[in-house]
């Protein structure tokens, strides 16, 4: 059988990435990241879109001399269609459209958020178990949180989701009202590992069904944080381990009971994280003591495929070539999350 050669790349926010998969194996994945977003305190989409532009060929380039591999052997390019910052999605599929055309190759479309729990079938020796059909997956991410349900490589059902902030955005947010720089999701996990979880008790939302909210627990800590100020202005500095220990732990113990909830509801023991929330260490380990505790068979991404990355996007893209699953040169990107 004659190998196939799938061109992932990735633009929905603000890394710029390309990646060369051989069949179901990772060639290359290279990743440039955007600083200039750092001084904004967040993702500024006019600029993310311009450092786009300039990233993309580099990018590409650099990912085909890494596989050691010509552009003429590719079968297919594979892109991020959706959910994104619009700006940013029309850059990469402007240029993988016209890379495709070029080339007489099929393009291929791509949901981001399926992408990320797909990217748990990379044939990867460091992690050789694949999740079984069907399984449960959270998907946590600076833009989303939802729960779904995988019947199979392209039948998933969104179970629960948030109605309003996503897990990564009450990082950040949190992270924000503390003081600390952009991105804050990664230090306050930092900062949490030495710190007391169960220093401060923030609320816990009363949301029904199998949906998550976030945007109170923000709240709750800006009041919290407004009346300790007062009292005294050093409050944040001499509580940061346990503030974010407290905030890290409020934040996971919300995903996890809902986990819980879907399991014991679907009766699925197969569970994944996925989305850039899951490289969070304490997320990890809450998975783990899940597992030990109910039993569950549980699926952690490696940390290169738990962030925005094309590694993903070309193991999607891999499944549907071999479906035949093309994308016309017609389509536009979509900004918001679509099954």
């Amino acid at each position: 059988m004659m190998d196939t050669y799938i061109l992932g790349i990735e633009s929905s926010c603000d890394d710029t990435s390309a990646a060369v998969l051989k069949n179901n194996k990772i060639l290359a994945n290279v990743v440039a990241n955007q600083d200039v977003h750092k001084f904004y305190g967040g993702v500024v989409p006019e600029l993310a879109s311009r450092a786009h532009q300039q990233n993309i060929i580099p990018v590409i380039h650099r990912a085909l001399d890494i596989a050691k591999i010509n552009k003429n052997q590719l079968n297919a390019v594979a892109f991020t269609n959706g959910p994104g910052l619009l700006g940013s999605l029309l850059v990469g599929a402007s240029f993988a459209k016209s890379f495709s055309m070029a080339l007489g190759i099929p393009l291929i479309e791509v949901n981001h958020m399926h992408a990320h729990i797909l990217a748990h079938f990379i044939d990867d020796p460091q992690q050789p178990e694949k999740p079984e059909f069907p399984f449960l997956c959270l998907t946590v991410s600076g833009g989303h949180t939802q729960i779904m349900l995988i019947k199979d490589y392209f039948n998933m059902q969104v179970i629960g989701q948030t109605i309003d902030d996503a897990a990564g955005e009450a990082f950040d947010k949190a992270a924000k009202i503390m003081g600390l720089p952009y991105p804050g999701g990664p230090l306050i996990d930092k900062l949490a590992k030495e710190g007391n979880p169960n220093a401060i008790k923030f609320p816990h939302p009363n949301i029904p069904d199998l949906d998550f909210s976030f945007s109170g627990l923000k709240t709750s800590i800006l009041y919290f944080l407004r009346d300790r100020l007062k009292e005294n202005p050093d409050f944040i500095e001499q509580h940061k381990a346990d503030l974010s220990a407290s905030i890290q732990h409020t934040i996971i113990e919300i995903l996890m009971h809902k986990l819980r909830k879907a399991a014991h509801q679907t009766g699925i023991k197969h569970v994944a994280i996925a989305g850039g929330v899951s490289a969070n260490s304490g997320l990890r380990n809450a998975m783990i003591q899940e597992s030990d505790a109910s039993g569950w068979k549980v699926y952690i991404p490696k940390f290169e495929y738990s962030t925005d990355n094309a590694a993903m996007i070309a193991i999607t893209g891999y499944f549907k070539y071999v479906k035949g699953d093309f994308a016309s040169q017609k389509l536009t990107p979509f900004t918001r999350y679509s099954d």
